[in-house]
């Protein structure tokens, strides 16, 4: 059998019919009558699911059940490999580790401002002060989540919490209608975190340490500052402190096993309730109109209202009026 690559995917459409075609020829087929199908069959053969005969040319069927346990026994070997290089690569960097935390750090700030210029830059610039945090890490984040952003951010956190460090995350109500922000939400606060709606605007920042914060330098979302002048800082603090205060605590593994739609719907309710329109209510929480008129639209149908004000009162608990 032909030595797949480790983690191969499974075979494309026209590969598939060509090993139809030769179990529908018995198993067998010769090899003129595939002449013409060779990218294919190059697959299939790679994969192990044909072998040359070798007497007259003729391609042979595999029973599919014996590349799979082929190809998976391999994927896990290769799998081992690489956990076992990652479990010992922080051992094998230990003396640049040392190196570094040997260089003395100021132990004023400087009073100054930095520019970063770049998404790839800033990225690498936040991850190095998760990195050097030592206390505490502050998240103020107002807008919307990309998930493969949340993976990042997560394999970043872990080590920080391991470390002993106190991660604290402020949200915008609209991540409740985002599935990979509520799985965020809940690993982090798992393994330590903390992490709270705020339903009223907020300024997007991140402190380290309370000496250095990172917070955005215009609208465009390519260039950030970099705080460290310390009543600045001292400031930006306050007002996130301010926030935790009046913010929503909320217990994200029990919306691991519901749907994080429910959560929005029972925000967008509350909102009706308070005579606030629709479009008031995506602005509020940021959500497009679209998708909060898709809510109120199951919603009524649920509750049986006919106004957006009646759905808001049944959903608080109210009797139709």
């Amino acid at each position: 059998m032909a030595d797949p690559a480790p983690g191969a995917a499974p075979v494309d459409d026209p590969a598939q019919r060509l090993y139809l075609d030769v179990l529908e020829a018995g198993g067998r087929i010769a090899a003129d009558l595939v002449a013409d199908r060779q990218t294919a069959l190059a697959e299939l053969l790679r994969t192990g699911l044909l072998v040359s005969d070798g007497l007259d040319g003729a391609y042979l069927a595999v029973d599919p059940r014996f590349v799979a346990e082929t190809l998976g026994a391999e994927m896990n070997a290769q799998a081992a490999r690489l956990l076992n290089r990652a479990e010992r690569l922080p051992a094998r960097l230990e003396p640049l580790i040392t190196a570094y935390e040997s260089v003395p750090r100021p132990i004023e700030p400087v009073s100054c401002d930095v520019q970063m210029v770049g998404l790839e830059h800033i990225r690498q610039r936040i991850a190095q002060l998760g990195a050097d945090c030592r206390e505490e890490a502050l998240t103020a984040h107002p807008g919307a989540l990309a998930p493969a952003a949340l993976e990042t951010s997560l394999h970043q956190e872990l080590p920080v919490l391991r470390r002993g460090c106190r991660i604290r995350t402020l949200y915008r109500p609209c991540v409740l209608a985002e599935p990979a922000a509520v799985r965020y939400a809940a690993a982090l606060t798992e393994a330590g975190g903390e992490v709270r709606l705020l339903d009223e605007p907020f300024q997007r920042a991140l402190v380290f340490d309370r000496t250095t914060a990172v917070v955005p330098a215009a609208e465009d979302p390519g260039r950030a500052a970099l705080i460290l002048d310390p009543a600045t800082v001292a400031m930006i603090v306050a007002g996130f402190e301010r926030d935790w205060a009046r913010a929503e605590r909320v217990r994200w593994d029990l919306l691991i096993d519901t749907a994080p739609t429910r959560a929005a719907a029972d925000q967008i309710g509350r909102l009706l309730a308070q005579g606030l329109t629709q479009r008031a209510v995506a602005a509020r929480l940021g959500l497009s109109e679209r998708t909060v008129a898709a809510h109120i639209s199951r919603l009524r149908d649920q509750h049986g209202a006919e106004t957006l004000f009646q759905l808001g009162w049944l959903m608080r608990g109210g009797e139709a009026p």
